[in-house]
């Protein structure tokens, strides 16, 4: 099992921020669920570039942290579906505006990030 390093910085509360955004799908996941998309081959879909791996890692992550609640139904074949705690909710102003950000700056910083990918 994987142990970490260096320890979770807890004295500052954009420390436990990015603790639980920290996994390059987790927002994209909590924004799905948000929009509707909830059960695990829909959201695998929906980012087909992230390994079913990794976002099955993220999803139990975001699970313990509180931010989303599995839902398993008793029948044949397993049904499983993912929701948004009163918590998660509460990250969905923040991507929202995170998305205006990057929008409203997007002609800086995309020729930025298509510049550092063609070489």
């Amino acid at each position: 099992m994987y142990e970490r390093k260096l320890p979770v910085e807890l004295d500052c509360g954009l420390h436990l921020f990015m603790e639980v955004m920290n996994g390059k799908w987790k927002i994209n996941l909590i924004w799905s669920i948000y929009s509707g998309i909830k059960r695990p081959g829909e959201l695998h879909r929906r980012m087909p570039k992230a390994s079913r791996r990794l976002l099955d890692i993220q999803l139990k992550q975001l699970t313990d942290q509180g931010i989303i609640t599995k839902i398993i139904f008793d029948q044949w074949p397993l049904k499983v579906e993912y929701e948004l705690t009163a918590l998660g909710k509460t990250l969905i102003p923040v991507i929202e505006v995170t998305a205006r950000w990057g929008e409203a700056h997007r002609d800086v910083l995309e020729p930025l990030f298509r510049s550092t990918n063609s070489t």
